[in-house]
């Protein structure tokens, strides 16, 4: 027995009871919970304040079947979970991806897709509805992924410029092939003369783009030693690649890597080599991350802004969500040169 007035639950609370806690409709209460920005402030803290007290928890299934949408993205990251765990990279992406989704409803799932089947379970769970878009990131070669989402009609950001032009797919990158170029030319300036690199994989963008940042440093240069290993970003492939550079050329001066992976794996080996850093070789890596900061002596590296990548690929998600049949440009961010005492 409740005294009259105002109604008290015993179950689970409704849209219309903290619309009567918060004094508002039940319109408002509902524009609220869908993230909508049509509504003030003092209103949205009243109604905020409602839901706090009354443990209102929106019935995601019921307003699924209004607005069909999932109110989940999937990340899809093409490579092993070993891989992913390991390098920073991923790590910033995430964290900006994070961020910027907290600003609405949307929830993120991650997946992994290194192999056939696991990209073909992706394409499943895209195109039977139970995600409302998906971010792909790391992708190799020629994937038919990106392609397969689009034919299905789900929203789709990619991280890393596509190898493949046969679709149309908004994209975040950074400026790899620039990057590259002024970390070439920073060592040139220096005085090397025996420049090598240790290549990233050459079935994706930004493997290829640092590459190609380094033959055009050193494109109209003469007098200049070029030698190329490659690896795979991790810093097991760049000791490896290492390795392979000393045995073409041990007079080797200055080594841009890839990353900052595969130039803390060359400075290790270097080292088993009798190799000073910078004296007798300069490195500099790619990404500027932790690992940069944390070698002996730190590493000069071409810092990317990762976390911002997972911002802007956010920001590309929500707006296909939001204004479907848009179109969006490439988003390319500037690298930076970060000069330690690595070279």
């Amino acid at each position: 027995m409740t005294s009259l007035g105002r109604v008290r639950t015993t179950g689970r609370p409704t849209l219309e009871q903290v619309a009567a806690e918060a004094g508002v409709s039940r319109g408002t209460v509902s524009r609220v919970v869908n993230g909508s920005l049509e509504v003030s402030t003092t209103t949205l803290r009243a109604v905020q304040d409602a839901i706090d007290k009354l443990g209102y928890v929106p019935n995601h299934a019921a307003r699924s079947l209004v607005t069909r949408r999932t109110d989940t993205v999937l990340l899809v990251v093409s490579e092993s979970e070993a891989r992913v765990f390991d390098e920073p990279f991923f790590a910033g992406v995430v964290r900006g991806l994070g961020q910027e989704l907290a600003k609405t409803n949307l929830q993120l799932n991650l997946m992994m897709a290194s192999g056939a089947r696991q990209r073909d379970r992706v394409e499943q769970l895209v195109g039977n509805g139970h995600v409302d878009g998906a971010v792909l990131i790391s992708l190799h070669g020629d994937d038919p992924l990106p392609r397969k989402l689009v034919e299905v009609g789900a929203p789709v950001a990619l991280n890393g410029r596509p190898l493949s032009s046969d679709v149309a797919v908004p994209f975040v990158d950074a400026d790899n092939l620039a990057g590259a170029k002024s970390a070439t030319e920073y060592l040139y300036r220096s005085g090397r003369r025996r420049i090598a690199t240790l290549a990233g994989p050459q079935d994706m963008a930004a493997g290829i783009d640092r590459l190609a940042g380094y033959r055009s440093a050193l494109k109209s240069r003469r007098g200049v030693t070029r030698v190329v290993a490659q690896g795979d970003f991790g810093q097991a492939s760049g000791e490896q690649a290492m390795r392979d550079v000393l045995e073409r050329d041990s007079a080797v001066d200055a080594v841009f890597a890839a990353s900052d992976l595969m130039a803390a794996g060359a400075m290790r080996v270097l080292r088993e080599a009798g190799k000073r850093v910078p004296e007798d070789v300069a490195v500099v890596g790619f990404d500027d991350s932790d690992v940069a900061r944390n070698t002996e002596p730190a590493m000069t590296s071409v810092a990317q802004p990762v976390q911002r990548m997972g911002t802007e690929l956010a920001k590309l998600l929500i707006t296909q969500l939001e204004e479907p049949g848009r179109s969006l440009d490439p988003v390319i961010l500037p690298t930076e040169l970060v000069c330690r005492g690595s070279a």
